[in-house]
């Protein structure tokens, strides 16, 4: 039984594939057709391969050199080294105004109309917003149009072939990056270790307190004579006042009956 073929998930593999067994015209053939293949923005391993190298010098040089514009480059860089440089076809310019956007987008979140119009060599916004959407529909770039403020916002951009001679300035940058995470953590752990001893002492400030009021509360559970006291004088203040109250009670007697005498008499 036959199985049935699946198609590469990298879109540039079957162009690396080709390039092995193609030299000279052949290989500038696997060139133009990576150029204008739908889905392929990245060239860094086909520029790799031996046979796409040997182009470098010789009559197929310009193919070379018009490879490493698409990988590295942009639509300003073509024009600029127009001259040395094969002509490109409808495709080809089309998928280079593609990869000069992602280049915008990865540098900017903003990119104004008037920029992407100069950088593009494009004459009205109709075609400026359809080839924005062309690159939206092709997943290298993920914004939203704002037509209002005539930009693009961008919130995600294909990553690039990085040139080798970026790589040691990339490395710089990433060992930067590292040793800022370093001091950063050791800034945590010194941090961590701080909030830990308070944390001890704070402990050790309340168990002393917990076992002074422990003790207050066993001394006071072993004196109980306070307590009868405090009754002894609440009974003495009531018979107290008790006795004071009497004598008043005698003297509005004696009145009521004296006057009754003077009545009678």
């Amino acid at each position: 039984m036959a199985t049935e073929k699946t198609a590469p998930s990298n879109p540039l593999e079957q162009f690396v594939l080709l390039s092995k067994a193609a030299k000279g015209a052949a290989a500038v053939t696997v060139i133009k057709q990576a150029l204008e293949a739908p889905g392929v923005y990245v060239f860094g391993e086909l520029l790799d391969m031996p046979n796409i190298q040997e182009l470098s010098e010789g009559p197929h040089a310009s193919y070379f050199n018009l490879l490493n514009v698409f990988a590295y480059g942009t639509y300003n860089d073509y024009i600029e080294n127009k001259a040395t440089l094969p002509e490109l076809t409808p495709a080809q310019l089309n998928k280079l105004r593609h990869l000069t956007i992602v280049s915008l987008a990865t540098k900017s979140k903003c990119i104004p109309y008037s920029v992407l119009l100069q950088e593009l060599d494009l004459k009205n916004l109709r075609e400026l917003e359809d080839v924005i959407i062309e690159v939206i529909y092709a997943d290298i770039v993920h914004g939203k149009l704002d037509q209002n403020n005539q930009q693009i916002e961008i919130d995600y951009a294909l990553g690039r072939d990085i040139r080798p001679e970026a790589m040691k300035e990339m490395v710089g940058v990433l060992q930067e990056w590292c040793d800022s995470c370093d001091s950063v953590l050791h800034n945590i752990e010194q941090q961590i270790v701080k909030a830990n001893t308070y944390k001890e002492q704070q402990n050790k400030i309340t168990e002393k307190i917990e076992h002074e009021v422990a003790n207050i509360k066993k001394t006071l559970k072993n004196t109980p004579q306070s307590t009868d006291m405090d009754e002894q004088m609440v009974t003495d203040s009531r018979e107290i006042s008790l006795q004071a109250e009497k004598p008043s009670k005698k003297s509005s007697k004696t009145k009521g009956l004296r006057g009754t005498g003077k009545f009678w008499k």
